[in-house]
């Protein structure tokens, strides 16, 4: 499953996963640190009132309630990396 174009440039699930990857090894103080340049305060507020309001309409358990501003919030993380991306080269394979 090759990941990137001919051109060399990354497709968005490639992209996807290497954010996951680079994510999943970085220390706590680390995440707070990227979360803090690249996140208003504002955007972290509403992704943690959308989660608890989508988990009560849903009836979404304990454990995956916990994680969803996580899930929500990689992926603002993820559309702003690629946006910086496109803004960088002018485009981004889908």
């Amino acid at each position: 499953m090759g990941f990137s174009d001919t051109t060399g440039r990354l497709k968005r699930e490639e992209l996807a996963w290497e954010l996951v990857e680079v994510f999943g090894e970085l220390q706590i103080e680390q995440i707070n640190e990227v979360l803090a340049k690249n996140v208003p305060l504002e955007t972290l507020e509403f992704f943690s009132a959308y989660a608890d309001e989508f988990a009560d309409s849903n009836a979404i358990e304990a454990g995956t309630r916990k994680r969803l501003p996580n899930l929500l919030l990689l992926g603002y993380l993820l559309r702003v990396l690629e946006e910086r991306l496109i803004d960088d080269s002018g485009s981004l394979d889908a």
